[in-house]
């Protein structure tokens, strides 16, 4: 049901992704194609991982993904796991596929000590805020998540002046 996404997966890959940002209203914001996702999962240096949940019929579809990377905590002198997506078609939703591919990142995390597994939600996305509590996960509500990108970005990286 759970495995590592092989090369082969990047198709399916690719269209849960769009998939997940429709449903996170944010199609639009998509610019990533298949061949990006291949070189970051598969490339020479692999930036990201992926697991993939597949349908528990003889077809082997893929009907989920969840897509991390390493970071690191300084105070704690370890590396953790970041989802940044985890995503399951909703017309197999119900089925335990979700809760797999978080059982299979946090089993990771402990054969090779790392002690964190975190990720970022939707505050608007009760459904999976509920699912998420409901395994122990809690919110860390004190944080404010930042980002640079396009104009701000390249201004900063370019002359240091920011925005």
């Amino acid at each position: 049901m759970i495995r590592t996404a092989t090369r082969e997966d990047v198709p399916a890959l690719h269209s849960l992704v769009r998939d997940l940002a429709e449903y996170e209203k944010a199609l639009d914001e998509v610019v990533v194609t298949e061949d990006q996702l291949h070189e970051a999962l598969f490339g020479d240096r692999p930036a990201a991982f992926a697991h993939v949940a597949t349908a528990d019929d003889d077809s082997g579809e893929v009907i989920g993904f969840a897509l991390w990377f390493l970071n690191f905590s300084t105070w704690r002198g370890v590396h953790g796991i970041y989802l940044e997506d985890l995503y399951v078609r909703p017309d197999r939703r119900g089925g335990g596929h979700g809760r797999a591919l978080l059982t299979e990142l946090a089993r990771i995390c402990v054969e090779r000590g790392y002690q964190r597994l975190e990720w970022s939600v939707l505050d608007w996305n009760a459904p999976s805020i509920a699912f998420y509590e409901s395994l122990g996960a809690r919110p860390q509500d004190e944080w404010t998540v930042y980002r640079l990108t396009d104009g701000a970005l390249t201004r900063l990286g370019a002359d240091g002046r920011g925005a």
